[in-house]
């Protein structure tokens, strides 16, 4: 009989260049590269730019643009802060008309991107509008506000990204202890008591991880801000670009935008370090809601409608009245299939390789347990103008590099690469949810009877991980329908999705032609809301 000297747990991974090839470890050094190249391309042309322009920047437009982008995030995040977290805790524990139709509603606004909202309101809160029209006349000795201003992107931005904070908010708010809850109001805690000594408390890293959602967003938009006149650094980097011609003055500002970015994430991942107040016990049973009077109750309905009104409902309509016939021609048609197109490959190759990564993690392979984790979740960080430069740089080079030989630059392949960069951290943190959600021993049992990492992802994780796989698909799918900077920096010459075209047709101020094509995104992005319902349902449930 053959000694017993495999006593190593089944997770364990040999080590580079001792016995076996692990290829599993090989590939996974490779997608941190290739993750990463963008990045490292974008650092060299900013520290070498070809002309440097950045002490002119730093004395005129950088100081200007920084305390407007400052401003931005720090009103979007007190709005959306505020209006996610209380809708949120009054639909989790407070009875009132509606409660039910709200839970699933208050998801709507994730379908709309920022920049068609931009645009349906332009017409409405425009001063030669109706709204204006009426304060004129009723309230002439007082300055209307601006919409196009500061204070109205704030307010556009937080009606649209309030969501991120909710979808948090909220399941921290289902995840808390029923009993301690229950036991804070035997001892005659109120509910306004409970929400500020125990709700917040405990789901404030919950919070904080939406508010980082939502200023991430907020700062990738640049149809919105755009529109409205509000020069942020990402309009700033744009125009230097685009407008001035000097990619290395572009990359010298993405970097300062670049540092807004690792700001956030340093300040969520300081708030993560709390998650440990969170306790899970006895969090199955069902939360006893507190009942409300019937003023009580109407303040409760009006305070989680008024957020899906304003911003899904209205900018709907908004849209819909300015539909022409005329617009659904072979031009539109052949948007939609390049958007559709692009988007299923980019779902499809991002889920593939977001796959591979959430079960290297849980494999405990070396690179994966921290930097290829990192890795991932670096390119949904980065706005898509700053990672759209990083991307010519880097194509260019490889163009340059092959003398021709491997065209990448304004190619479909280049804009397939940015799509994987830019949500491969969203697929990423599907999957591994759900892989962390199955039991371990299922891949201990199948490795100790000689099952490869690769079968036991097709005959065992591949049935029970169909729900994630399918729910990450689907969000990289309506976010690469909706997406904007990077397309509009990387698309082929007279290549047009459905959101380039909106694009197109509202800087030309032709809302009526851009309209049909908006509600095209819409109806796609609705998709995803019915997969989060059906999620957040079994969530609550138990």
């Amino acid at each position: 009989m053959k000694p017993n000297n495999q006593s190593a747990p089944a997770y364990q991974m040999p080590i580079l260049g001792i016995g076996k090839l692990d290829l599993w470890r090989l590939t996974g050094i490779g997608i941190c590269i290739i993750v990463s190249l963008p990045v490292f391309a974008l650092i060299y042309l900013a520290a070498i730019p070809s002309e440097n322009i950045w002490p002119h920047l730093l004395n005129t437009v950088l100081p200007r643009q920084t305390i407007t982008t400052l401003a931005l995030m720090a009103g979007v995040a007190c709005l959306t802060g505020s209006m996610g977290t209380l809708s949120a805790w009054l639909i989790t524990f407070f009875e009132f008309p509606g409660r039910r139709l709200l839970t699933w509603a208050m998801l709507l606004p994730l379908a709309l991107p920022t920049y068609l909202a931009a645009y349906a309101y332009s017409d409405l809160l425009d001063y030669a509008g109706p709204i204006y029209g009426l304060w004129r006349d009723y309230l002439p000795d007082i300055r209307p506000p601006a919409f196009h201003s500061l204070g109205g992107g704030i307010i556009l931005l937080s009606l649209v990204l309030y969501p991120y904070v909710y979808i948090s908010a909220r399941a921290s708010f289902l995840q808390q202890s029923t009993g301690l809850l229950e036991n804070a109001r035997m001892l005659g805690v109120s509910p306004r008591q409970s929400f500020w000594r125990i709700g917040l408390p405990v789901a404030r890293p919950a919070i904080a991880l939406g508010i980082l959602l939502a200023l991430m967003e907020c700062l990738n938009d640049i149809g919105a801000v755009e529109h409205l006149g509000i020069e942020t650094l990402t309009i700033g980097v744009y125009n230097t670009w685009i407008v001035r011609g000097n990619l290395g003055g572009a990359a010298q500002m993405a970097i300062s935008l670049l540092g807004f970015m690792a700001l956030l994430l340093y300040l969520e991942r300081r708030q993560r370090q709390s998650r440990h107040y969170q306790s899970s016990r006895l969090r199955n049973r069902a939360v006893h809601r507190f009942s409300l009077s019937r003023p009580q109750a109407l303040m409760a309905m009006l305070a989680c409608s008024l957020p899906v009104i304003l911003g899904f409902v209205i900018p709907v309509i908004l849209l819909a009245q300015q539909v022409r016939l005329a617009s659904f021609n072979t031009q539109l048609l052949t948007a939609a299939q390049n958007s559709v197109g692009l988007a299923i490959i980019a779902g499809l190759l991002t889920c593939g390789v977001a796959l591979f990564i959430a079960y290297a993690h849980r494999s405990s392979i070396p690179i994966s347990k921290g930097s290829l984790a990192r890795f991932a979740a670096l390119g949904y960080a980065i706005p898509g103008t700053v990672l759209g430069i990083g991307l010519m740089i880097l194509l260019g080079f490889v163009t340059e590099l092959t003398n021709g030989a491997i065209l990448l630059t304004g190619s479909l392949t280049g804009l397939v690469y940015a799509y994987l960069v830019r949500f491969l951290s969203l697929a990423y943190g599907t999957l591994n949810d759900g892989f962390e959600r199955l039991p371990r021993n299922l891949d201990m049992a199948a490795r100790s009877l000689g099952k490869s990492r690769s079968s036991i992802i097709w005959l065992i994780h591949r049935q029970l991980m169909k729900a994630p796989i399918i729910a990450a698909f689907l969000m990289v799918f309506v976010d690469a329908m909706k997406e904007l900077p990077a397309t509009l920096i990387l698309r082929p010459f007279n290549f047009e999705t459905l959101s380039t075209q909106v694009y197109g047709y509202a800087s030309l101020g032709q809302i009526e032609d851009a309209a049909m094509p908006a509600l095209i995104i819409i109806a796609i992005g609705l998709i995803p809301i019915i997969i989060m319902m059906r999620f957040m349902d079994r969530l609550r449930e138990g």
